[in-house]
């Protein structure tokens, strides 16, 4: 007989693995992102809603789901199993809003804590009719677990009643798939008229995948047809690799046709058998455990591999559109300082204003326009940068995230930006030059200001601007005109600088906000390694 292994160390490496899943994210629209996050949450959901809890505790009853179509009869089915309503049962669809779970009284503390599906909330009404979805105020009733007890099922056996897996209720579809994941055995129900839709054997597909504990129900069967459609049912089983998957048989009978009767306790006799015997039967119990937890984990080596191959794309995207931003702003910041060095800024209406200098044009005006050129020439130089950013960033498919495309419309203009930083290189710059003149014993007779305009005239005209140094020698004398342009060249290049990794680091922003690492790839597959090593 197959046991399950409950050791700690396992359980720990385990609970160790679900963290490394968890912390796992594909934020990036690659190709493989949106299968990566449903595998990331189908994994998250058998981890947190199954295998974990059933680990812990080995001996809380069997849970066994009923999932299926739309209108395959799921909710009578489970009520005659359970031989009251239990669950509401309809001609509207969806009928299940709020998945029901029935244990009996004895097993209802199993259920009623956080042990499976953490993230449903508890409703216990024992008197409640089926339909009057007792919810707390504000509840969503698509996270609301109520649970139902009775006397009519074993002990160690409890049903859970899922939403309709092709639910035109995306809310719906979810939680089906989480519930189905919650498991030890899955009863998948289809009818005659719907055995060859593509969900029920997607799903059927999934669970030979994980080799879980199947059962299959036909239901809905008329009687005139139930050994042709029984037998071709069974030849698709057979020839997907499920013939072996335990399958029953219930006929169109009255109280099914509108979906609101319970049906005859002969018609789910030999269901209803066959789950007690599971639950009841020691080495049974034993095997329907130990086959879907062993599905489970045995599905980690393929499963964990392949979400790390993800969050490697992943950072391989990221790293991409990084590089391509750091290229672009790193081009654009050598040009800037190309420029500076020939003269660039002193043009235009700056090279009016130092020509007129100092007769037509004050220290004052001439600062101002040098000022002006040198935010333009950065300005250009940022939007030249986000140019070939947003060039290069269109070859790629992760640059659609909507966050790398949306600029916030209450951010500052780069125009602002820029003309602060220059404005503060402008202030510091005039600061030294007080500096500079208040050491002199003619301080007196020269304007500060005039020197910083000497000497932002120096360090932006180039060629153009030598007379400006030649002046600022003949004020300060040569030692002192030689500290003051070492002194406000660091500044320049100092703020330059900055603006630029600023502008830089915006762009980057929203990539950085992302959280794309490296560590995701090799941690998921360690703890991978160290779980196969307890196993």
């Amino acid at each position: 007989m197959v046991t399950l292994d409950v050791r700690p160390q396992l359980i720990d490496a385990l609970s160790a693995l679900r963290d490394r899943v968890a912390a796992a994210r594909f934020p990036l629209p690659l190709a493989g992102a949106p299968r990566a996050r449903a595998n990331r949450d189908e994994l998250l959901a058998q981890l947190d809603d199954y295998l974990v809890p059933r680990l812990k505790d080995p001996e809380a009853p069997l849970l066994a789901v009923v999932g299926g179509s739309t209108g395959a009869g799921k909710s009578t089915l489970v009520n005659s199993l359970v031989g009251r309503r239990v669950s509401e049962a309809g001609v509207l669809r969806p009928t299940t809003r709020t998945p029901v779970l029935v244990c009996h009284p004895e097993d209802h503390h199993w259920f009623s804590g956080m042990r499976v599906l953490p993230d449903l909330t508890r409703v216990w009404v024992p008197q409640q009719e089926p339909g009057d979805d007792m919810l707390l105020p504000g509840e969503d009733p698509a996270r609301v677990l109520r649970v139902e007890t009775t006397e009519s099922l074993p002990r160690g056996l409890a049903l859970l009643d899922a939403p309709d897996i092709d639910s035109l209720v995306a809310d719906n579809r979810v939680l089906a798939a989480e519930l189905i994941c919650a498991a030890d055995i899955w009863i998948m129900v289809t009818t005659a008229a719907r055995y060859a839709d593509a969900v029920p054997w997607h799903l059927l597909r999934t669970a030979k995948e994980y080799d879980v504990t199947l059962v299959t129900v036909l239901d809905r069967v008329p009687h005139q047809v139930v050994s042709e459609v029984s037998r071709q049912y069974g030849a698709l089983l057979t020839k997907a690799g499920l013939g072996h998957v335990p399958r029953f048989t219930v006929p169109e009978l009255p109280e099914s046709a509108w979906g609101g009767g319970l049906l005859p306790a002969t018609a789910v006799a030999p269901l209803r058998t066959w789950l007690v015997h599971q639950a009841q039967d020691s080495a049974a119990r034993h095997q329907v455990m130990a086959r879907t937890a062993y599905g489970v984990l045995d599905s980690l080596k393929s499963r964990m591999p392949e979400l790390a191959s993800a969050a490697a794309a992943q950072y391989a995207a990221a790293t991409r559109l990084t590089a391509a931003v750091e290229a672009a702003y790193d081009s654009e910041h050598a040009r800037v300082r190309s420029r500076l060095q020939s003269g660039a800024v002193l043009a235009g209406d700056a090279l009016k204003r130092w020509r007129a200098f100092p007769l037509d044009c004050t220290a004052g005006e001439l600062l101002d326009a040098l000022s002006e050129s040198l935010t333009a020439l950065l300005v250009c130089a940022v939007a030249a940068a986000d140019d070939r950013v947003d060039d290069s960033w269109r070859r790629e498919p992760a640059a659609a995230a909507p966050t790398l495309r949306d600029r916030d419309p209450t951010a500052e203009s780069v125009e602002h930006r820029i003309g602060l930083a220059v404005r503060r290189w402008r202030r510091e710059l005039e600061e030294c030059a007080e500096d500079e003149v208040r050491e002199l014993d003619k301080a007196a007779t020269l304007d500060p200001e005039a020197v910083a305009a000497l000497v932002a005239t120096a360090l932006l005209g180039g060629r153009r601007a030598r007379a400006a140094g030649e002046r600022l020698a003949g004020r300060l004398g040569a030692h002192g005109a030689l500290r003051l342009r070492d002194r406000g060249g660091r500044l320049l290049t100092e703020h330059l600088d900055r603006a630029v990794h600023a502008e830089r680091e915006r762009r980057l922003a929203p990539l950085d906000a992302l959280d794309v690492h490296p560590e995701p790839q090799a941690e998921l597959i360690a703890a991978l390694s160290v779980l196969q090593k307890e196993r």
